[in-house]
């Protein structure tokens, strides 16, 4: 054999090997209306395997509520926070990722502006999802948390800008089956500032739960939630900020710890203790709390509003805790386009 096609083929051999080796890393982005949020992670048995993390609080939706359009200063701090993400993408030679920005991004008269901005300023492609893509990725992320001991679940994701609902039919062995979804404009962030901001009365905190109420009813109308309830046929699971907060709060961590926290159960009565001491406190008081900290003292309230509605008008007995959603959505849909 000629030496030269004796070496090609060698090096040729030794490219595929080195290529079999190197495996597919995958990244996540979630922009919200309070945090901005990178998972990047490599395909694992079962899943996949985290190497790679990044959050911060931005309040990109600050101020939205009021005129409908992104401040400069909230920009500002989330394309610093997206460079921290885009540095870190470049440097783990993530090969296939998936941006998204939803309730701040999808509402804000500039939100195509600042799309068009992130990528020049960051390189990172952002892509404005609907509410019901939003709701189609929390499941995704955490449906592995669903039991199939009862029929019906009800999925909830507070956010900062909007609280999204599904309602779904469970069957062991199969999917969850979205029966319906809908997404309402009661977001932690947009609740603060309309009803007192850091420091709440108990008035304000009790217009905000008969606010959020009045905007679900329509959902409880349709699906007749409440019935099913009665009968011990649903089961309900959060995935945000506000219930793993909560969580942590609950079981006394001295700093939040997700393993401690993520799939566990919260009792209603349980949350509805520790809202009713965060409530009472003021905005010291809670920002003192490892689990709440500075950044969240005054959102915290507002997410607790919204979970005191949903559990009013649907009273479970106990909730079960995700803290993933939808960053682990995208994931799940990138290994499997990737064939992982």
């Amino acid at each position: 054999m000629d030496l030269q096609v004796q070496s090609e083929r060698q090096n040729d051999t030794g490219r595929l090997r080195s290529s079999a080796l190197v495996r597919p890393v995958f990244a996540a982005l979630d922009l919200g209306t309070n945090n901005c949020r990178l998972l990047i992670a490599k395909s694992a048995p079962g899943g996949f395997r985290v190497i790679d993390a990044f959050s911060r609080i931005v309040r990109l939706g600050e101020g939205l509520s009021r005129n409908d359009h992104l401040s400069e200063p909230a920009m500002e701090r989330t394309i610093a926070a997206l460079r921290v993400c885009g540095s870190k993408i470049e440097r783990r030679g993530c090969t296939a990722v998936r941006a998204v920005g939803t309730e701040a991004c999808r509402r804000a008269a500039n939100g195509a502006a600042f799309v068009e901005a992130v990528e020049r300023e960051t390189g990172i492609p952002l892509e404005i999802i609907s509410s019901q893509e939003e709701g189609r990725l929390a499941l995704a992320g955490c449906a592995a948390l669903l039991e199939p001991t009862h029929p019906y679940a009800l999925v909830f994701d507070i956010g900062g800008g909007s609280t999204e609902l599904m309602w779904l039919q469970v069957e062991k062995g199969r999917a969850p089956r979205l029966l319906d979804q809908t997404s309402i404009r009661c977001g932690v962030i947009g609740l603060t500032e309309e009803y007192g901001g850091p420091n709440v009365t108990r008035a304000n905190y009790t217009q905000m739960v008969e606010a959020v109420a009045d905007a679900i009813a329509p959902f409880e109308a349709r699906n007749r939630i409440q019935s099913r309830i009665a009968a011990g046929k649903v089961q309900m699971l959060g995935t945000s900020g506000t219930v793993t907060t909560l969580a942590g709060v609950h079981l006394g961590l001295c700093r939040y710890d997700r393993r401690a926290v993520d799939g566990s159960y919260l009792r209603v009565d349980h949350a509805r203790a520790v809202i009713d001491h965060l409530v009472a406190q003021d905005f010291d008081g809670r920002a003192r709390h490892p689990c709440i900290g500075q950044d969240r003292a005054d959102l915290v309230v507002a997410g607790c509003a919204v979970l005191d509605a949903l559990c009013d008008v649907w009273p479970v007995e106990r909730l079960r805790i995700a803290d993933r959603g939808l960053r682990e959505g995208i994931l799940v849909d990138l290994i499997g386009a990737a064939g992982e």
